[in-house]
């Protein structure tokens, strides 16, 4: 049974309002509100959740600090990269527990994460940034509900927002750049250029990639591993990384050309350093990418590089999507683990007004001339 009584302090004469319910495992658990108003919203909210299944009394509940830092323990204790766990421990110490950290899990709503999610959109945080802090959250989260310290993950509900990729991201390579770099880039960077534009791997990947694991005969890439900042291989980071993708001609004989010169070392690798070994990505950048950028005329107004080597991907799937792959077979050749993270990051590039104008034309023409029916 739940009750609301009224409580008045003898020493200061003070009202407060005390409501008690019984929770699920048949222990009594009270609050105490200023108003009775309070009170009896709390305590039909604290009902409706004990119906549902979903109530995690406060007094059981452990902060969200406490929830990163069990997520954090599971996440070494499965070994995942350590990469992905430095990113983890980023976003919780600079964005989620600066704000979130005192806060029990009990009290977490999905509508205070989508005012959280708005004050960092408001802060400047960037979409990108936003969609990993969320999906960080919702990862802790799930670790806690997975270990019984909440009966739901409230962050799942939480909307992503627009793609407003078109208003606020950097533009990327014009046909004219891409051209000048598949024209101008010389030595040991031009296959590797190559392959990042003509695939859309990444550079994690390419640096990775073995001629075991390429086919020229059958002019196919199979996409078997990666090397990590540290320079460690390991698997893609989802199965969906896994894939084969098939090589255009000239990037083809460029890599039966680079075999016979390429320097050789116990790894195997396509595109080594000069000692055979993992080549690091800030060397690709230094010494490869950024000066032909800067010999090509491709810089902003500050002589910065007006692009990224991982823009090369970008456009990679850009090229793909203006000859008409769908879709799925674009999330199957960047290896997405899912549709959602194609569509979220390429959605605007499928937008194509003009031809929905001439098709929205050709549709009011065929019902003005009588030539096709309407369906029942």
């Amino acid at each position: 049974m739940a009750t609301i009584q009224k409580r008045v302090s003898k020493r200061t004469g003070k009202v407060k309002w005390r409501a008690d319910y019984m929770d699920a495992s048949g222990t009594r658990r009270a609050k105490t509100f200023d108003t009775k108003g309070e009170a009896s919203e709390w305590l039909t909210s604290t009902q409706h959740q004990l119906k549902t299944g979903v109530h995690t009394p406060d007094s059981t509940s452990v902060s969200f600090t406490e929830a990163a830092r069990l997520f954090i323990q599971r996440a070494s204790r499965d070994k995942l990269e350590r990469s992905t766990i430095r990113q983890y421990k980023t976003h919780l110490d600079l964005h989620l527990l600066p704000d979130l950290g005192s806060m029990k899990l009990s009290r977490m709503t999905t509508p205070m994460l989508e005012g959280f999610i708005d004050e960092l959109e408001q802060a400047g945080r960037s979409r990108a940034m936003i969609c990993k802090l969320l999906t960080t959250l919702r990862s802790v989260l799930s670790e806690a509900q997975r270990r019984g310290l909440i009966a739901q993950n409230v962050a799942l509900a939480v909307k992503r927002r627009p793609n407003n990729r078109r208003n606020g991201h950097t533009a990327l390579p014009t046909k004219e750049e891409l051209n000048a770099i598949i024209t101008h880039v010389e030595g040991r960077w031009r296959p590797l250029l190559l392959t990042l534009l003509f695939t859309g791997i990444r550079s994690s990947e390419a640096r990775g990639l073995s001629w075991d694991d390429i086919d020229l005969e059958r002019g196919v890439l199979q996409v078997r591993r990666r090397a990590d900042r540290w320079n460690e291989l390991g698997a893609p980071k989802s199965k969906a990384g896994c894939r084969t993708i098939p090589l255009a001609p000239m990037l083809r004989k460029e890599l039966e050309s680079w075999r016979l010169s390429f320097p050789r070392g116990d790894l195997n690798l396509v595109f080594p350093n000069g000692a055979g070994n993992i080549e690091t990505l800030a060397n690709i950048h230094r010494r490869g990418f950024a000066p032909l950028l800067k010999r090509l005329g491709i810089v902003d107004q500050k002589g910065k590089h007006r692009f990224r080597i991982h823009d090369l991907r970008h456009a990679a799937a850009s090229l793909l999507i203006e000859e008409g792959w769908s879709p799925k077979k674009i999330q199957t050749v960047l290896g997405h683990s899912s549709i959602q993270m194609t569509y979220d990051t390429y959605e605007h590039l499928w937008d194509d007004h003009a031809a929905d104008q001439d098709g929205i034309a050709r549709i009011e023409q065929r019902l003005r001339n009588g030539s096709s029916s309407l369906p029942n």
